[in-house]
C-alpha cells in the first residue's frame, strides 16, 4: 500500500514527533513498508490454527500476593519535579484544535 507523505507526517503530527524533509521521506518509506508487511500477513488463513496463548507448556509460578504497606506519598512527592493537590502534575499531551486532536 502506498503511503503518502501527508499521511505519514499526520501520523508524526499525533506521536508528536517532527522531521525534516529527508526525515519525513525515509519515515513515509518505512511507513510504507511496515504497512506492506501487515497486509501480507492478512493474506494469512487461519482458519483451523487453534488459538495460541502461549507457546510453551511451562506453567508460570506465581507467588502468593503479600499485602504490605505503601512509601508515604510526602517521601513520594519529593520526586516528582512539580505536584498539584497531592498529584504529580504532568504536561499536557492533549491539544484542543479544531476538528479534533
Amino acid at each position: 500500500m502506498a503511503i503518502h507523505e501527508e499521511q505519514a507526517q499526520h501520523v508524526a503530527e499525533l506521536a508528536k514527533l517532527s522531521f525534516s524533509e529527508d526525515e519525513l521521506q525515509q519515515f513515509t518509506d518505512q511507513l510504507g513498508e511496515i504497512i506492506d508487511m501487515v497486509e501480507t500477513l492478512e493474506e494469512v488463513d487461519t482458519t483451523d490454527v487453534a488459538l495460541t496463548s502461549n507457546v510453551n507448556d511451562e506453567i508460570n509460578v506465581i507467588r502468593q500476593d503479600q499485602p504490605t504497606n505503601g512509601t508515604d506519598r510526602q517521601e513520594l512527592m519529593k520526586n516528582a519535579p512539580e505536584s498539584e493537590n497531592g498529584f504529580i502534575k504532568v504536561p499536557s499531551i492533549i491539544e484542543n484544535k479544531e476538528g479534533g486532536a
